[in-house]
């Protein structure tokens, strides 16, 4: 059986992909500030500032290491160099969770999966380091798997959203913005299928329509029962700037794609 661990386990997205992982393979996950995993035996603490992860690869012997942690950017970008050291010389693969940020210099259209990288933000550039990081390790060994905004019934982006809308705040929505999304669910079984089959390679996890930004979060606002939300337009350019990150050659079964809609249904659980 496979071995999985799982870094930033205790958060959103490494806690969907927990749950999707664990009943078929061997599942151990990271923790840092939530204590509540402190009983769970498949849970173990770390502080990716301060303890070293080969301990941690020694100690749980994962055949696929999937990297979901949050935090110092420097401290990860100095982390991930320590593991790709690491597997280099170990039969161990890693699948990175990497974001549509990394092409947020290019607005005029949406991003393919062997496009060059380019970005002007803090968050991109560190994403982008990490990446090329893992491109140099043999292909068999890395999946980046690039996603969008991702939303969920408990996701962070929908908490945020129902706070404003409780309390008659404006919500900011940038009319301009033609994007693509996820959900956490579908995303998790996208990753179970990209381990399960071995596959490697770069990934785009989003859906496979566009959307605006301002539309879309009109949308959940309505299926949430608000029918008149309060929005702040933001604009940054006079045309649309496009930020989504569609597949073109490792495109999925076609069970395991997701339109904007299936995205809406998943994140509002009536």
């Amino acid at each position: 059986m496979k071995r999985v661990l799982i870094l930033g386990a205790s958060g959103f997205l490494g806690g969907a992909l927990y749950r999707e992982l664990c009943p078929y393979y061997d599942t151990y996950g990271t923790y840092f500030t939530n204590t509540s995993y402190t009983d769970n035996q498949h849970f173990l603490y770390f502080n990716l500032e301060t303890d070293p992860v080969e301990s941690l690869i020694e100690s749980v012997k994962p055949t696929c290491i999937i990297s979901a942690l949050r935090g110092n950017f420097e401290a990860q970008v100095n982390l991930h160099k320590e593991i790709t050291t690491i597997i280099a010389r170990r039969n161990i693969r890693i699948l990175f969770l990497s974001s549509a940020n990394v092409f947020d210099a290019f607005s005029n259209f949406p991003s393919y999966e062997y496009d060059k990288t380019l970005s002007e933000s803090v968050y991109g550039r560190f994403k982008i380091k990490i990446e090329n990081m893992l491109l140099r390790l043999p292909v068999w060994q890395y999946v980046i798997a690039r996603l969008p905004m991702v939303f969920g019934p408990k996701s962070p982006r929908l908490n945020e959203l129902k706070d404003f809308l409780e309390n008659h705040q404006a919500y900011e929505v940038f009319p301009d913005l033609v994007m693509n999304v996820t959900c956490a669910d579908k995303f998790s079984q996208q990753v179970h299928y990209l381990i399960n089959r071995h596959m490697s390679g770069i990934y785009h996890l989003g859906s496979r329509d566009l959307v605006h930004h301002d539309e879309f979060i009109r949308d959940i606002s309505e299926e949430l029962g608000h029918k008149k939300p309060l929005f702040k337009n933001v604009y940054t350019r006079n045309t649309d700037r496009f930020l989504a990150v569609l597949p073109k050659d490792n495109k999925l079964p076609e069970q395991l794609q997701i339109e904007v809609t299936d995205v809406i249904k998943s994140t509002i659980l009536r």
